[in-house]
């Protein structure tokens, strides 16, 4: 099992996948809002999200666990 993290605190402006998508390296799985940016966060590795653990609105810190894959 893998996780995607939050790579900096900030708010979630969309994501992009659902529990059961397969995803590949590099897949672009939601957009986190940081320091007024827009920034893209990808999967580090291919698998199948089995959890999400955030929603569009939410604010995250630093290094949470946003997307689990299997």
């Amino acid at each position: 099992m893998s996780n995607v993290t939050a790579p900096m605190g900030g708010k979630i402006i969309d994501v992009k996948v659902k529990a059961g998508d397969v995803v590949g390296e590099n897949d672009e799985v939601l957009i986190l809002e940081a320091m007024k940016m827009e920034l893209p966060v990808v999967a580090g590795v291919s698998g199948t999200v089995k959890e999400i653990k955030c929603k569009q609105g939410d604010a995250v810190e630093a290094d949470a666990v946003l997307i689990v894959l299997e």
